[in-house]
């Protein structure tokens, strides 16, 4: 059976249950028709580079499959007719990507870096200029005395 990979956008109304559960039921329609899903990744909710009905993020899912056209064109039918769904897109491979695809190592990645760093300060807790300690060498200000 041919190879697909397959990505949905759900809007960022739906919860990410709701989103699991439609992965879920496409899964099952997939395996229903004959074909299996090797590997599926919820790659969380992601701005968009412009709106797509009204909505400015969205939850992206990739489904691995290995299954006939029929099963393909089932579930895009599905989704066509789901409001949940805003787009999806599925593209025939030659063979599947081994281990995370880009956007989970991407996500792994930029986890590393941050544990690396150490924890960022949040908004409102940076520290501000005045507040900081001096620099090495310099002399340290003399506490303010109050003349009686």
């Amino acid at each position: 059976m041919p190879l697909y990979e397959h990505v949905y956008l759900a809007r960022q109304d739906a919860s990410p249950q709701q989103v699991e559960e439609l992965t879920a039921h496409l899964k099952g329609v997939i395996e229903g028709l004959g074909g299996t899903v090797a590997k599926t990744e919820y790659w969380g909710v992601k701005s968009l580079a412009y709106r797509l009905r009204k909505n400015r993020k969205a939850h992206f899912t990739l489904m691995n499959l290995d299954a006939p056209s029929a099963a393909i064109n089932e579930i895009e039918r599905l989704e066509r007719l789901n409001e949940d769904v805003l787009r999806y897109l599925t593209i025939r491979v030659e063979e599947h990507e081994e281990g995370p695809s880009a956007m989970m190592r991407r996500a792994e990645r930029d986890r590393d870096r941050e544990e690396r760093r150490g924890e960022r300060p949040r908004d409102g807790e940076r520290p501000r200029d005045r507040e900081r300690r001096p620099r090495e060498g310099a002399e340290e200000p003399e506490a303010a005395t109050t003349e009686e």
